[in-house]
């Protein structure tokens, strides 16, 4: 017979009572002849013994049972635990089954806009094909006209006809001067969607990566380095990578270019890439007279006016062709910007800023004065052109300085109404071919980008 723990306590319960009235247990005992009967009771110390013993018994019992309701309830508790740990990862899962759908479309949406590029630059291309053998088709018919003009000249025909023939070739000419313009056009309109396709490309490549880390911090001064949040396999090396992954909303991002270590950097992001300010001025709340040290690793606020750093600036262009974009606005709130593929050496060199192709008009003039470059020069390191006055001492800031006169988008800023005194306005942020080296401006933005986002922006 199985006894349980309740059975063993209820025992031990009969035995106390046995114990507390005095009455023995009884047993039969037979003699050696076998003959005579009579009954014998057990000895009280032994049922004293016994009933102590069954009572530790049942308390090591009792006790053993509440432990093991104890540990029940842990288990219980680790399994609820448990069960919310897999709710949580079947959430997770349905989410990254969702956004993996989200990438599939958009993938396939890319495929749609590329397959629509292509057939259009198809199309460009067979124009521009028809264009070009209706150029020499005109091109046979000149030859033919001169040939007779020159019969005419030698007195094969009379005068009205080589006049009406010269009239006909004028307008031929004027023709295929025409014709070449149409031909440039459409060559021009073919590079840039051939950069459009590039673009695409790129988007399509990178559009199954995984999304790159937002900053969260408001802007921190750039002196900074940034840490490690990412591996550098995931991170983006320039604001247009992020456009390319998906990122359309302009602000702080940590990017990495290649070789450096990673830093936070303020997107411009357009429709038609990202761009990577390097600079930017707008009221006034840092002081950009600064020493070589400040403006080799950065200052100022990301979210507001900030020089990002020589050294940055000079990781995100060494990467491959790079064009400076920059933009600068009067207290009319009147804007212009210019653009110039450009290369910028390292320490070694003074960070020496060399413009590759100067834009058209006199607006960029202003900075592309050397094609051997001009060196970027502060009032503790005057690497200037001028050999008797440090310009940067002299007007405030640094900057890449010719002769101190044509540029300095970090000077000193001016809230309207300038100073009155010309040695002071010349102090100034100012650039000289737009409206004069005495005339503050309001604002100004630096950026850089790779050559792919103008042409893109010249072919929509």
């Amino acid at each position: 017979m199985k006894f349980t723990p309740e059975k063993l306590m209820a025992c031990a319960a009969v035995v106390c009572v046995v114990a507390t009235t005095g009455t023995a247990f009884p047993f039969e005992r037979k003699s050696s002849a076998g003959k005579e009967k009579r009954v014998q009771y057990a000895a009280w110390d032994d049922v004293n013994v016994l009933a102590h013993g069954l009572l530790q018994l049942g308390q090591g019992l009792k006790e053993h049972v509440d432990k093991t309701k104890g540990q029940m309830r842990d288990i219980m508790a680790k399994l609820k635990s448990f069960n919310g740990t897999v709710a949580e990862l079947g959430k997770q899962t349905q989410q990254l089954s969702e956004d993996s759908q989200v990438l599939k479309s958009r993938a396939q949406g890319l495929e749609d806009r590329e397959s629509q590029v292509l057939n259009v630059s198809s199309e460009l291309r067979e124009k521009a094909e028809e264009l070009l053998g209706e150029r020499r088709q005109v091109h046979d018919r000149m030859d033919k006209l001169e040939e007779k003009v020159d019969g005419m000249l030698q007195g094969e025909g009379n005068v009205s006809d080589a006049r009406v023939i010269q009239l006909m070739l004028e307008a031929q000419n004027r023709r295929i001067d025409d014709l070449v313009e149409r031909i440039r056009q459409q060559q021009e309109k073919l590079e840039k969607q051939n950069g459009r396709i590039r673009a695409l490309q790129n988007q399509i490549q990178v559009s199954g990566r995984s999304p790159p880390r937002r900053s969260g911090e408001e802007g921190r001064p750039q002196n900074g380095g940034a840490e490690q949040g990412d591996s550098p396999a995931e991170m983006a090396a320039d604001c247009h990578e992020l456009f390319l992954r998906g990122e359309t909303s302009s602000g702080v991002y940590t990017v990495q270019p290649k070789d450096s270590q990673p830093f936070d950097v303020f997107c411009e992001m357009t429709n038609e890439g990202g761009w990577t300010v390097i600079q930017r001025r707008q009221d006034g709340s840092v002081d950009f007279d600064q020493l070589w040290q400040a403006y080799q690793n950065g200052f100022g606020n990301l979210n507001g006016e900030f020089w990002l750093g020589l050294e940055r600036i000079h990781a995100l262009s060494r990467a491959g062709d790079r064009v400076l974009k920059i933009q600068i606005s009067d207290w009319t709130d009147k804007a212009e910007s210019v653009s110039y593929p450009f290369r910028l050496s390292g320490e070694e060199s003074n960070y020496t800023l060399r413009i590759l192709d100067a834009p058209a008009g006199t607006l960029g003039r202003a900075l592309a004065t050397d094609p051997s470059g001009l060196p970027f020069s502060t009032r503790d390191k005057d690497n200037d052109q001028k050999s008797d006055i440090n310009c940067a001492q002299h007007l405030s800031g640094g900057w890449w300085f010719s002769s101190c006169g044509r540029s300095n988008l970090n000077g000193r800023y001016f809230l309207t109404p300038p100073p009155k005194q010309r040695h002071q306005r010349k102090q100034g942020v100012f650039w000289k071919t737009w409206h004069g080296r005495y005339y503050p401006l309001k604002t100004t933005a630096m950026m850089v980008g790779p050559p792919e986002i103008e042409a893109t922006r010249g072919a929509l």
